[in-house]
């Protein structure tokens, strides 16, 4: 059966990688496993995959480092299930703990960017002996407060309203297209290198599912249902003490940095950053090489220590 991305010239001459795929929790994970050396495991969030990490991994694999950039279920060129109960972030979460314990996963460097953030710490946090370091990117790790962008009609309110969150993310793949595309510097550059791969890989409205059913998880209020689980992971970074690296994109509108990057260095005291690269909330599209130097570099200062 031909990719969805092999039918992307542009796309694919930038996605080199080959697939692996991986029984996890009943469905099949695509995920890239590249390089030799401690593991580094690059976490995308909504509505992305893998892709997004394409000019990060190269100065990793260089620095000595084994990259494993998995899709997560539902997402990229993993399985799409068609039932919103497979799409929750303790779903997400046990699929990524399914897949790393599989790999014997060991010292490793846990990098979260979006929902990858939340999904990457909970693996962490259940799994700490495995983890060796954190870089958090463009996420948030709590309950409440949510940010400014999340709690305004428009458009995020509005797109996941009942009946038009399904016709615009479902049927449009706004998200996808112009959703990413809004949420980068240079969207010239973003349009001819890179939109069309997170488009392809959501072909049908089926295959959308999770781009308008998972951030139903974000809370909102204090009677949201990820409520719990926020909570249990704010809690555990608190008492959290091995390294970590904050990374941020300067313009980000999402998550801004001197709320969300602020609180997790709150959080985080003795974390490194967060160091501010140009990028809005996708920002491994306007500066890959550049968050890849400075994982590369974090990493290498660990080593030394």
């Amino acid at each position: 059966m031909t990719s969805p991305i092999d039918l992307l010239q542009n796309a694919r001459a930038a996605w080199p990688f080959p697939p692996r795929h991986a029984r996890v929790n009943g469905w099949r994970m695509h995920y890239v496993d590249v390089g030799q050396g401690d593991p580094v495991v690059l976490l995308h969030g909504n509505p992305t995959w893998g892709f997004l990490w394409r000019e990060v991994i190269p100065p990793l694999v260089a620095a000595g480092h084994r990259v494993i950039v998995p899709d997560m279920i539902g997402f990229g060129l993993s399985e799409k299930p068609t039932r919103e109960q497979a799409h929750s972030l303790d779903g997400h979460i046990a699929n990524l703990v399914a897949l790393l314990r599989g790999l014997d996963v060991a010292n490793a460097t846990i990098i979260g960017h979006d929902w990858g953030g939340p999904t990457g710490l909970g693996f962490a946090l259940a799994n700490p002996e495995r983890v060796r370091a954190l870089v958090v990117m463009s996420s948030w790790a709590w309950a409440l407060p949510p940010s400014d962008f999340h709690t305004r009609v428009f458009p995020w309110r509005l797109m996941h309203a009942p009946l038009v969150g399904p016709y615009l993310l479902g049927r449009h793949n706004v998200l996808a297209g112009r959703g990413v595309y809004l949420s980068v510097v240079d969207r010239a550059r973003f349009r001819e290198r890179a939109q069309a791969a997170y488009e392809a890989v959501l072909p049908d409205t089926a295959s959308r599912l999770l781009t308008w059913t998972w951030p139903r998880w974000i809370p909102l209020d204090d009677t949201a249902r990820a409520i719990d689980r926020f909570n249990w992971i704010e809690q555990g970074l608190r008492a959290w003490r091995k390294p970590v690296q904050i990374i941020w994109g300067r313009e980000d509108d999402v998550f801004d940095h001197p709320t969300f990057a602020g609180r997790f260095k709150t959080l985080l005291p003795h974390a490194e950053g967060p160091h501010l690269v140009t990028g809005r909330h996708f920002l491994q599209e306007d500066s890959g090489p550049e968050i890849g130097a400075l994982i590369g570099d974090f990493l290498q200062r660990l080593g030394s220590a």
